[in-house]
């Protein structure tokens, strides 16, 4: 489904005053939209992973604080401006290991209802909310090319590269951060194959990311999340790009569970390990990684595979959702400003103070 100002494919889209969200959980087998005017329908889709991916997420969350705008329109001011703070609460509190989505409620916040907004009335209020969501929505497209041309030229001639979890065009406002790399290095034929882990328990790589890239024409294998190690040490994969949900600034990356262990794998043999992501989700208030939150989720994601029982009664599960790479191990980070390398303290650092200027 495409919108105005958005040829490519988004899984987010914005009618005015209601909102589009593909059901990321139905695919590949189906292309399911829903449409909500209510915002807390849309914490709700974030929650329940029917909208997913750091970027995505942000852009769904402002989308979502512009309904509240709406819905609390004819309140008094000063309780529209209360009652908005507490909408962008519930929304900021959907997932907690992603920077952009408080990030993107913030955002809108400072600028619609701050100090230096010259906004008046409720209503006016509510434009700037609306206004500003569609420029954050549209921005993070434009950021998603940026960072497939910076990363593409990272990627030798003739490569095989892996992607984990996904990080393309469902994952953002469109494109794609990792997959926005692969998908530019595959026009500029710097790659010749794509290996996609399944990424358990959800998988989001082989429902997801093997849907995009099929989608896309590029040539692409899917393997089993374990079956990585053996990949990298034939010397099958000559690049690993992945995205992120968090990065701290000593340069750790919070991405989805499993990136730890793949970094590591790469590190032993050999294989440059890049990460992209906007701007948007650096979070240089974190020293390091140790203080990103990790989000758990159901048990059941684990036990059950297709709404089955796998493993026998009585047995736990623990589901962690995220896990943290440290910056040791990652080669560089790719974002729609420029191409950072250690040391992150220094060059992330860098890179936050010419985004301010």
């Amino acid at each position: 489904m495409r919108s105005a100002g958005f040829p490519e494919f988004s899984p987010i889209i914005w009618r005015g005053d209601s909102l589009n969200l593909i059901d990321q959980t139905r695919l590949p087998l189906e292309e399911v939209w829903f449409e909500t005017s209510d915002y807390r329908e849309v914490i709700r889709a974030i929650k329940e992973m029917l909208v997913r991916g750091a970027p995505a997420i942000g852009i769904a969350g402002a989308y979502a604080l512009a309904l509240a705008g709406m819905e609390l329109s004819g309140t008094a001011n000063g309780d529209f401006s209360e009652r908005l703070c507490e909408a962008a609460r519930e929304i900021k509190a959907a997932r907690p290991t992603g920077a952009n989505l408080a990030w993107a409620v913030d955002r809108l916040l400072t600028r619609c209802l701050g100090a230096q907004s010259t906004a008046q009335s409720t209503e006016e209020i509510v434009a700037d909310l609306t206004s500003e969501s569609v420029a954050l929505h549209e921005e993070d497209l434009s950021f998603n090319h940026r960072i497939g041309r910076h990363g593409a030229r990272l990627i030798p001639w003739g490569s095989q590269v892996l992607t984990h979890c996904n990080a393309g065009a469902l994952a953002t406002g469109g494109y794609g951060t990792a997959l926005g790399v692969i998908r530019t290095a595959w026009s500029d034929q710097r790659i010749t194959r794509v290996f996609a882990t399944e990424t358990r328990p959800l998988l989001q790589g082989a429902r997801l990311t093997a849907w995009e890239l099929s989608q896309s024409g590029i040539d692409t294998t899917l393997i089993t999340d374990s079956s990585a190690g053996q990949l990298l040490r034939r010397g099958f994969v000559q690049a690993i790009v992945v995205g992120a949900d968090r990065i701290a600034a000593n340069g750790d990356v919070a991405n989805k569970v499993g990136t730890y262990s793949l970094a590591v794998l790469a590190k032993e043999t050999g294989v440059p390990f890049y990460v992209a992501a906007p701007t948007s989700t650096l979070d240089l208030s974190l020293s390091s990684g140790e203080e990103i939150t990790i989000e758990e989720r159901s048990q059941d994601e684990v036990l059950q595979f297709a709404s089955r029982r796998t493993a026998p009664p009585g047995i736990d599960a623990m589901n962690v959702a995220f896990d943290v790479t440290p910056g040791r191990y990652v080669t560089a980070i790719v974002t729609e400003q420029a191409v950072s390398r250690p040391p992150y303290l220094k060059s992330l650092s860098r890179l936050a103070e010419a985004n301010v200027g």
